[in-house]
């Protein structure tokens, strides 16, 4: 009870935050998760290697930017994608995502209890929602459920750095001090850019995660950290 408790009001933030959402990101990371989100799209599709892909899965979805990528890097790599769906337990981001991008199909859903089909998604992405999701494990076994055998998840998120550097260092003080400022002056709750920093500390590091991951089935293929270790993408296939 005490974690469905907690997701519930991580959730309820998120309903919060949702109509300034989308300029305080823009602001606090002053564009550069975009590089960080083609990339991501870009080596996927490489390492899928497919010219038809029938289903992508965006979990934690929020308000449907990774979909857009999923879809540009697709038109642009000549790649024809069937159907791209978006999975988000928040409904003021589903709402918000809905009117950005209407041609995407939509579940309001926790990442724990995907309501689609066994083996039926290619690709599932979850970006910057992973540390979101108090039950990691249960949500990674379903991620493997509802992936094809071969499918790709793609996980883009801020991980914990157990021996930072001086550079990351400067980045533990932005993101502690400067970051939260800036979302609760923008959005005008500070309590949920508090979280921010609070829930990276508290989040895996990048070698649990691995080992998260292989233990229920898949086979990390891709691994790095950018941008003074700020941001880490990893991918890995189901074996």
């Amino acid at each position: 009870m005490q974690e469905q408790e907690k997701q519930n009001k991580i959730v309820s933030m998120f309903d919060d935050i949702a109509p300034t959402y989308d300029t305080a990101n823009r602001v606090m990371s002053m564009g550069v998760d975009k590089s960080w989100r083609r990339k991501a799209c870009d080596l996927s599709y490489v390492f899928y290697a497919k010219d038809s892909i029938d289903k992508i899965v965006d979990v934690a979805c929020g308000t449907g930017d990774m979909m857009d990528f999923w879809k540009k890097r697709a038109d642009t790599n000549g790649i024809a994608v069937g159907e791209i769906v978006g999975v988000d337990p928040s409904k003021g981001m589903v709402n918000v995502a809905r009117e950005k991008y209407p041609k995407f199909n939509y579940h309001i859903s926790k990442a724990t209890e995907i309501p689609l089909g066994d083996s039926s998604a290619d690709i599932l992405s979850i970006t910057y929602g992973i540390r979101n999701v108090v039950e990691r494990e249960a949500a990674l076994v379903e991620f493997n459920r509802v992936l094809k055998i071969g499918g790709l998840v793609v996980i883009l998120e801020f991980m914990k750095n157990e021996n930072p550097s001086f550079l990351g260092r400067i980045r533990d003080f932005y993101m502690n001090k400067i970051l939260p400022k800036i979302g609760g002056f923008i959005s005008n709750n500070l309590e949920a850019y508090e979280y921010l920093p609070n829930s990276i500390e508290s989040f895996s590091t990048v070698e649990n995660m691995k080992k998260e991951l292989e233990a229920v089935g898949f086979e990390i293929i891709y691994l790095k950290s950018f941008s003074m270790d700020i941001s880490t993408l990893l991918i890995a296939r189901k074996k």
